[in-house]
């Protein structure tokens, strides 16, 4: 778009004048050495104007062919660039950039008005409706940075110095002309005020948008649909929003789809998420966070990996001192058809709540449970979800939908089902549960925990279930560690399983997406307090140093936790230790993959067959269902799992006649 401009000749004047164009005054324009008068006709003009050269050709929808240029329109204070197309704008265009190759076609308003930041600098208030959790939103906000502001007032002084970077970063992009980028299109829309329209953008009917951010790309190019209307936003790279959705004060993160009339006020939607029909109400929608039903509302609730079903439904308000309390549903955690939770609430990861809950309850410490209404109790199955092939499935799916194409990712997502986040929770639900039975007693018919009730049987299930899931987990760690690797002896193993750093021991956390040692969280925030990170750039290149050394932490975690279950540091661990850790992995990885084919059996029964073979007979009903879903025998699924179990059995039986030979 850099080019040298010049004054119009007379000839040139007198041309536009023939061509019903106007001018406040015509010294004010100036054009590129190659401007052709012919493609400008019809336009009055006001302010500093600037024009590129108009000699291409758009093709529109139905192959309807149109030159670029201008025509219909009131420009003012403008600068055009190279090979724009600008037609039928009823109202005016003020106050912009505008890059090569941008078609705006039958557009009310489009302009700028006084100094505008676009969106950055917005405070959304979220998780907390009634306020105090309030956090300026910017062009790069991860979800990660995010939670730190979100849930991290209890370090002021971290709080203030990344809200003094932000806002650096706002008055750095702070102008009073607004930019649409290269490449853009504007196609029957209404009033846009105040925004910045990256590279690529696709607006289409849309109604009104007014303060905020289209950040595109040329990857994956934003798309904003009919009817929306949007206030005080920032949008990222590959985001559709469409379908007469209605959005004031949010942040709307890579990837993500709003559509199909959704409602979202004062709310962050990070990487992923896809929301239709339903409402959200100062949310922190983490990564991957789905809502697609009508009567679905989300309000005042840190998510990420969450599938909400059907009427799903959470309170925040016991009409006392307003809207203040607050939940949160940990990673993967599933809500279904008409489930309820009154807040303040916290679930535990991949945990799946159904029926209605009134009692407060916190059970992050009981991941991967059911948490069910019956007669008016909480009822908590723990560990239950372990078994449940649709928890495997979900694990597999995410990372296969990333939308995400941009090469500049913003948010650092870590997909791993079991990691020292999750399997550290499933260390605490053990002795939770062990001491339940110590101290109530083995006859007891239920237990209380957190104002959940569990009944016996759940509570030796559950101690079985999380032993398989970390042992499987420590198992995988000790695998991948001494894979492709032969030991002459003991001392070869002992220094292969030492950590290489000595970070990781001790509590994990999950930054909405990326899993972390808090530790070396807690670092990244002595450093923003003392000054050592002052930017944005810079503590977003932590998060990615934290992303990037994952699997170091994860080993320095999992060997500390093997040396307290085998009871041995590691100058003393043998090779018959490990083939006992690896021979408890293996029936681990089986046990649970047959109770996983054994939940799959339960989609193949007869009540699932039910409405099969309309009008038939039974043998009808049979050939239909199979016809539909096939069989149980030829399952993908169930083949996948089979071929697992024999992969993972065969890996295990490597590792232990390699190891043998130390003997």
């Amino acid at each position: 778009m850099i080019q040298k401009y010049r004054s119009l000749t007379k000839e040139e004047i007198n041309q536009l004048k023939s061509q019903s164009c106007v001018s406040d005054s015509w010294d004010t324009i100036r054009v590129a050495e190659k401007f052709n008068t012919k493609t400008v006709f019809s336009t009055k003009f006001s302010g500093n104007i600037k024009l590129g050269v108009f000699d291409k050709e758009f093709t529109f929808f139905g192959g309807v062919k149109k030159p670029a240029g201008i025509n219909n329109a009131i420009i003012h204070n403008c600068i055009i660039g190279n090979n724009v197309y600008i037609g039928k704008i009823k109202n005016y265009l003020a106050n912009y950039i505008i890059e090569d190759d941008v078609v705006i076609e039958n557009v009310d308003m489009i302009a700028v008005e006084g100094e505008s930041s676009f969106g950055n600098g917005v405070r959304v208030k979220t998780i907390n409706e009634g306020g105090g959790r309030e956090i300026p939103i910017y062009d790069y906000l991860s979800a990660h940075t995010a939670y730190i502001l979100t849930l991290y007032r209890h370090r002021p002084k971290v709080i203030e110095a990344l809200e003094k970077m932000i806002a650096d970063y706002t008055k750095s992009v702070t102008s009073s002309m607004g930019l649409i980028a290269r490449g853009a299109k504007l196609i029957n829309c209404k009033t846009i005020k105040n925004v910045k329209i990256g590279v690529n953008s696709t607006i289409e009917g849309a109604c009104k948008l007014s303060n905020g951010s289209i950040n595109s790309s040329i990857e994956v190019p934003a798309y904003l649909g009919s009817g929306v209307i949007i206030e005080d936003f920032i949008i990222c790279s590959g985001s559709k929003i469409s379908d007469a959705t209605l959005i004031s004060h949010c942040f709307i993160g890579q990837g993500c789809e709003l559509s199909k009339h959704y409602s979202a006020d004062n709310s962050l939607f990070f990487a992923n998420c896809q929301c239709f029909h339903g409402e959200a109400c100062s949310i922190f929608a983490g990564p991957y966070t789905v809502s697609h039903h009508k009567s679905t509302l989300l309000i005042a609730g840190l998510f990420s990996f969450l599938n909400a079903g059907s009427g799903s439904n959470q309170s925040n308000h016991m009409y006392k001192l307003g809207p203040i309390h607050q939940g949160i549903l940990e990673r993967g955690a599933k809500t279904t058809s008409n489930s309820y939770i009154l807040w303040p609430a916290k679930i535990g990861a991949f945990s799946i709540i159904m029926g209605r809950h009134y009692r407060n309850s916190d059970t992050s410490d009981l991941p991967f449970s059911y948490l069910i209404e019956k007669h008016d109790d909480s009822v908590l199955i723990p560990g239950i979800n372990l078994q449940s092939v649709g928890t495997v499935r979900d694990a597999q799916k995410w990372s296969k939908r990333d939308k995400r194409k941009d090469p500049k990712k913003l948010d650092y997502i870590n997909f791993n089902l079991l990691s020292p986040y999750t399997i550290q929770k499933m260390m605490n639900g053990s002795e939770i549960l062990s001491r339940l039975k110590a101290s109530s007693g083995k006859s007891s018919d239920y237990y209380f925990y957190q104002k959940c009730k569990i009944n016996n049987p759940s509570i030796n299930k559950g101690l079985r279930l999380y032993e398989i899931g970390i042992n499987k987990f420590l198992g995988n760690s000790i695998i991948k560690r001494l894979e492709k690797t032969n030991f002459k002896d003991n001392k070869e193993i002992q220094k292969r399983l030492k950590p290489d750093i000595p970070i990781g021991t001790g509590k994990w956390i999950d930054l909405a997406g990326l899993i972390a040692p808090k530790e070396i969280v807690g670092k990244l925030l002595s450093d923003i307090e003392n000054g050592k990170i002052s930017s944005i750039e810079q503590v977003d290149n932590f998060f990615k140093l934290i992303y990037d050394n994952y699997n170091t932490y994860e080993w320095t975690w999992a060997i500390n936790i093997l040396q307290q279950r085998i009871g041995k540091k590691i100058s003393k661990i043998t090779s018959k230790d490990i083939i006992e850790q690896v021979e408890k992995w293996k029936k681990s990885v089986v046990d649970l993959d047959i109770m996983l084919i054994e939940d799959i059996k339960k989609e193949f029964s007869l009540n699932t067959k039910t409405g099969f073979g309309m009008d038939g007979e039974e043998t009808d009903k049979q050939l239909d269902f199979m016809q539909v879903r096939g069989n149980f025998e030829s399952n993908n699924t169930v083949l996948s799992i089979k071929k697992h179990i024999v992969e993972k059995t065969n890996l295990g039986n490597e590792l232990i006649e390699r190891i043998k030979k130390v003997l």
